[in-house]
């Protein structure tokens, strides 16, 4: 009865073992996934920023016309 209750034990912490790796393993990447996802927003936000930015500078340049040539004699 004892070596049931030895192997029960065992196997058990064998278990507990295994989940603790792998809980740790999926935590470990969702924090990545998080800090991708966060580098991505805020890549995203200063895109968005950078573009109003030229936009805005583009809208406020005068257009400059190209000079007409004038037409050579012959």
């Amino acid at each position: 009865m004892f070596i049931v209750t030895e192997n029960s034990t065992k196997t058990r912490e064998q278990a507990e073992s295994a989940f603790s790796r792998t809980q740790t393993q999926f935590m470990a990447r969702n924090r990545t996934i998080s800090e991708i996802d966060d580098v991505a927003a805020e890549r995203d936000a200063k895109t968005l920023r950078l573009r109003q930015l030229r936009l805005e500078r583009e809208a406020s340049t005068p257009v400059k016309l190209p000079a007409s040539r004038k037409s050579a004699k012959r």
